[in-house]
């Protein structure tokens, strides 16, 4: 539909006009025009803070984001990522304010003075450059200086609170020589221990299916619906403003309770009649989309340019059918992968209850046993990346079951380990020093987060939410509807 919505108007004015007109509309090229700031707009709640719909618009304003982006992105829950963001700020916020936190104007002077963007050659502060730095992102001063007291106050309550993470060198020179040390290892394939797929009888399928019927069962719905557009709903190719009031008044016509086909009776479009559905492995994008909305059983839905109607007249449970091949084929699938995985279970629990020893390696790995040097806990050449950090956490003679990147299973056996020796100047410790002292912060930091969450009740508005969505949805619409307008009374100078 964006795309759509991006030649509606264009035909009749050209791009430049319609660029003008959203801008004079819009403020200037940002967001919250359409917006109040009363207590009815709020958009969130912590505690007793209000977070009005004009923060968020100014937060969006400060991301730089763009309508189109957001637009382009309001599936994907972009509103919700952002509002997070600046829930997490107001957050900080108040924590500082809690603190009673402060920083005083000399500082947040000396901070610009010493801003690498506002320097000469001779490293001497220039007001000029200060100034077309406030120019270009049209901001005043006072509003910068505000941002950056801001900041450093927050980075003042995160270096408060992460003081003094700092973890002592005998741990850290310990876990880089663990980490760092060769494991040599004997291994072997589990395929040769697992049972063919093709050689489960059709009475071991019948079996595991009485067995698993309630799991095995799928939803089916029959259904009805109509593809709605501009062309078949108004006789136009545009997404205008009378194909959305069309639109409107199908959804209010399904609010009031009217039925499928008498919300049809004066449109003539091609009703499609579907039975026994159910998502399999060919995608079918418009049966797809209503099968995920079912719980609504009658609904007008966005899906790409189009808009669906549909309505929903049977819904049912059916165990698989294994007359169709292609369901007893993934039965059978089904089955054997159990068969690996009680297989698998069976030799981890004679490994847990230490019962297996070496002698039982031997047999079952005979003439199949291979051998591997690991180097480091990051050599992933043969084993997936968590099946080595399982490795590196156990003892000598350990066994394990790993798997690979396929996920191909092995029984391994660590046969011995050997200290490789570092300089404490080498680059990879100096780094590996480094991210420890990082996650120790971490650690403090998640602790604080939990401590915030409890400390915090974070109430959303799912109704402003919304509203914000249909705002970002429709804002090029209305727009378009400005260029409606006499263009004679448009003047360009």
């Amino acid at each position: 539909m964006i795309k759509t919505l991006k030649n509606f108007g264009g035909k009749k004015l050209g791009g430049l006009i319609l660029i003008a007109v959203i801008i004079i509309a819009f403020g200037f090229g940002g967001f919250g025009g359409g917006f109040s700031t009363n207590n009815q707009n709020n958009i969130a709640k912590i505690n007793k803070t209000n977070v009005t719909t004009q923060d968020f618009m100014n937060y969006l304003n400060e991301s730089k984001i763009s309508q189109q982006a957001i637009r382009e992105n309001l599936d994907n829950n972009i509103i919700e990522e952002l509002l997070s963001g600046l829930i997490s700020t107001t957050l900080i916020d108040l924590e500082v304010e809690d603190f009673d936190l402060s920083i005083t104007e000399f500082t947040v002077l000396k901070k610009i003075k010493e801003n690498e963007n506002f320097l000469d050659e001779n490293k001497v502060f220039q007001r000029t450059k200060y100034e077309k730095f406030l120019l270009s992102n049209n901001m005043s001063a006072p509003m910068f200086e505000l941002r950056l007291k801001n900041r450093e106050l927050q980075k003042h309550l995160f270096d408060l609170i992460g003081a003094g993470t700092i973890t002592p060198e005998f741990l850290i020179k310990k876990k880089f020589e663990e980490q760092n040390k060769s494991l040599d290892l004997e291994y072997f394939s589990m395929i040769n221990f697992y049972k063919e797929k093709n050689d489960y009888t059709d009475l071991e399928i019948e079996k595991f299916l009485e067995e698993n019927k309630d799991q095995l069962k799928r939803e089916y719905i029959d259904f009805k619906y109509v593809v709605l557009n501009p062309k078949n709903l108004i006789g136009l190719e545009e997404f205008n403003q009378e194909f959305f009031d069309e639109i409107d008044k199908i959804e209010n016509k399904i609010s009031q309770g009217d039925t499928f086909e008498t919300i049809l009776e004066n449109i003539k479009v091609n009703v499609l009649e579907i039975k026994e559905f159910t998502p399999s492995s060919i995608e079918k994008l418009n049966e797809d989309k209503i099968y995920s909305k079912r719980s609504s059983k009658i609904d007008l839905i966005e899906n790409g340019d189009n808009f669906l109607f549909y309505s929903i007249t049977n819904q049912y449970d059916r165990g698989p059918d294994l007359t169709d091949q292609t369901t007893k084929n993934e039965i059978r699938n089904l089955i054997y992968q159990k068969g690996k995985f009680d297989q698998n279970r069976s030799v981890l629990e004679e490994i847990q209850k230490k019962e297996f020893d070496n002698n039982k390696f031997l047999e079952m790995g005979s003439s199949n046993i291979e051998y591997l040097t690991l180097n480091s806990i990051k050599d992933n050449n043969k084993f997936e990346t968590n099946s080595v950090k399982i490795l590196y956490s156990l003892p000598v003679n350990s066994f394990t079951l790993v798997n690979d990147k396929d996920d191909n299973i092995y029984l391994v056996k660590l046969a011995s380990s050997k200290k490789n020796i570092f300089n404490r100047t080498d680059e990879n410790y100096l780094k590996f020093a480094n991210n420890q002292n990082t996650n120790s912060r971490k650690t403090i930091l998640q602790s604080y987060d939990q401590l915030l969450n409890d400390k915090y009740q974070v109430q959303l508005n799912q109704k402003t939410i919304d509203r914000v969505k249909n705002y970002f949805k429709w804002s090029l619409i209305e727009a378009s509807k400005i260029l409606s307008f006499d263009t004679e009374a448009i003047k360009i100078k």
